[in-house]
């Protein structure tokens, strides 16, 4: 168990200091080139060297994506966005175009908290709006407990940050000693299964060529796995406590202006346990339902998510 919150410091890297395999992946975008046009930027803390794009400028949107994703979920929005706004959203260790060290310590949510912050601060982001998805909720919200003073307002979707027992059936088998690394690792199955599980339609071909694409090979898929068994269910999991301060670091936020945006038919982070559990959290919060979108609710109901996102800001501009 973590003995308190580890803290890093984040180095903004010019592209002539990033290794050049790393560069090159970045560059490799057949199939989706048009859908994430964003220039590639990088900073490296002492857990490895992570890639996050940075468009426009304005008040800040930070923008954190889940499991199996990456920036990439996000590219309809920083489009959507950037002409008023300074949009970043970062890609996790071991995800996106992010390094991949093989080490499993190092996926686990304390330090995924602990690189974003070192980026917020790398930043010096100021009045921070955070944009959270799946895994980016908790680590997101951690960051944010972390550095209450730099965050304002909080667009939340089909995510979570506090604790739960609801764990799907189909992700507890993930769970298996061997058998699910070998599905999320050497198959490939837990990303493959959600382009048509987390989504209640079928997807273009680009965007299912931009969420395949960084993770080709077993090496690549080091962080979904990990993620998939950093589910903290009980007090003896390793980032239990960090769930726990997660949870704790809401409280501080119950008067910011908070907007849900929630596709109804996620089977994952279901209406009832986790819209319900952050509408108990933050009962001021403006709610988004979307009947006819599931998790990826980014890819269902894209327009919808990015004219609510449109309008909250609007409104909450400088403070409101």
């Amino acid at each position: 168990m973590s003995q308190g919150p580890v803290e890093l410091n984040a180095k903004i890297l010019s592209a002539d200091q990033v290794a050049q395999p790393l560069r090159q992946r970045a560059q490799r975008r057949a199939g989706f080139q048009q859908q994430y046009p964003f220039e590639s930027r990088w900073f490296c803390t002492d857990d490895g060297v992570q890639h996050y794009v940075d468009e426009g400028s304005g008040p800040p949107l930070l923008m954190v994506h889940g499991n199996p994703t990456w920036s990439f979920a996000w590219r309809h929005l920083i489009a959507g966005l950037r002409d008023r706004y300074r949009v970043i959203a970062v890609d996790h260790l071991g995800c996106g175009f992010s390094e991949q060290p093989q080490e499993s310590s190092l996926y686990v949510l304390d330090r995924h908290i602990a690189r974003l912050a070192a980026l917020v601060q790398a930043l010096d982001l100021q009045q921070v709006c955070l944009f959270g998805h799946d895994w980016g909720g908790a680590i997101g919200m951690g960051c944010a407990g972390r550095l209450p003073h730099r965050f304002g307002r909080f667009v939340l979707m089909n995510t979570g940050a506090f604790r739960s027992q609801a764990i799907p059936f189909r992700i507890a088998l993930c769970r298996i000693p061997l058998l699910g690394q070998l599905g999320d690792q050497g198959l490939n199955l837990f990303v493959r299964a959600a382009l048509w599980m987390a989504v209640e339609r079928p997807l273009a071909a680009e965007a299912r060529a931009g969420l395949l694409a960084p993770y080709g090979s077993w090496r690549q898929r080091i962080a979904v796995h990990q993620f998939v068994q950093d589910i903290p269910l009980h007090a003896g999991h390793r980032s239990y406590a960090a769930l726990c301060e997660v949870e704790r670091g809401l409280e501080q936020f119950r008067g910011h202006p908070v907007q849900l945006i929630w596709g109804m038919r996620d089977w994952c982070f279901t209406p009832h346990e986790f819209l319900e559990g952050f509408l108990r959290r933050f009962p001021q919060a403006q709610v988004e339902r979307l009947a006819d979108a599931g998790h990826y609710v980014f890819e269902d109901a894209r327009q919808q998510v990015l004219s609510t996102s449109q309008r909250f800001l609007s409104a909450t501009d400088g403070g409101g």
